[in-house]
């Protein structure tokens, strides 16, 4: 019995290690999750036919498929459409005032997609003025939005977008959000390039927030490229992963640690055909 402690000792050592953490050594793959792909990358492609655009997302091999379906085309046959393709749609979208207005429409649509999380990524301001009443008002929807989707199994979460930077208090309003929003039923989503773009460090606000952190979009920014608060920039400030200013070995290690498993290529380039090849084979070169 004199060794029980130290058998209980591992034990719990084991059991309140972060998933991942146990098995990763050198020459481990530091992209652990499904290859997955946000909708918005092939928003020119849907024209050249639904079909022909799914068996492109394919033939690039991605397993995970995060937005609804195409305009015109019902959530039933496109979910159906995926499953033929083995592809799983985990999430899907909402606009803010859809979430504010009728958050069990909004969970309807996600359970006909067979979705479990809802993301929402753009909150109503000015351009450039995202203040504190902005914050005021998607605490109240995320919260209550929230809620409604957790009683119907879907989890929520806000899509970072790099305005929320503003300085507030001792931080900033993206801290003002995330303290005051109930994890229960608000988690998030961080977009690494516009996390960056609004001065927001990515690998610090993975270590911050830990596990209020669900998915991520992965994309990269031009070197170089101005960069500001605002939310937008051109399409061709969007670069291959590996290529632009972001530290992406630094961002899936910490990404591990926490344990997130849906991670999204968005590319918002205008040549995203010629470039998901290069952004895939870098994802999978990477190692630790």
């Amino acid at each position: 019995m004199k060794n029980f402690g130290f058998v209980l000792l591992i034990a719990l050592v084991g059991l309140f290690t972060p998933r991942n953490v146990a098995a990763q050594k050198k020459g481990d793959a530091l992209f652990q999750a499904p290859l997955g792909i946000a909708s918005y990358t092939f928003r020119n492609q849907w024209k050249n036919g639904v079909a022909e655009t799914l068996d492109i997302i394919q033939s690039l091999g991605f397993k995970e498929y995060e937005g609804g379906a195409p305009q015109g085309v019902d959530p039933l046959e496109f979910k159906r459409m995926l499953d033929e393709r083995g592809i799983n749609i985990p999430s899907t979208g909402t606009g803010f005032e859809q979430l504010e207005s009728d958050p069990q429409g909004v969970a309807d649509r996600a359970k006909a997609l067979g979705a479990t999380y809802v993301m929402c990524a753009w909150i109503p301001h000015a351009r450039g003025q995202f203040s504190k009443a902005d914050a005021d008002r998607a605490i109240r929807v995320f919260n209550a939005g929230g809620k409604v989707l957790k009683e119907n199994g879907i989890t929520f979460k806000y899509h970072v977008h790099g305005y929320e930077f503003q300085p507030y208090g001792s931080g900033t309003l993206f801290d003002y959000l995330v303290e005051n929003t109930d994890p229960s039923y608000v988690s998030l989503q961080m977009d690494v390039m516009w996390t960056h773009f609004g001065g927001g460090d990515p690998v610090s606000l993975l270590k911050k927030y830990g596990k209020r952190w669900v998915s991520m979009h992965l994309k990269d920014f031009k070197k170089g490229a101005p960069r500001d608060m605002t939310g937008l920039t051109g399409p061709e400030n969007d670069v291959p992963l590996g290529q632009g200013e972001l530290d992406f070995p630094g961002i899936l290690r910490e990404a591990n640690k926490i344990g997130i498993q849906h991670l999204f290529i968005e590319d918002e380039s205008e040549k995203e055909l010629e470039t998901l090849p290069v952004s895939i084979a870098y994802l999978k070169k990477l190692r630790y």
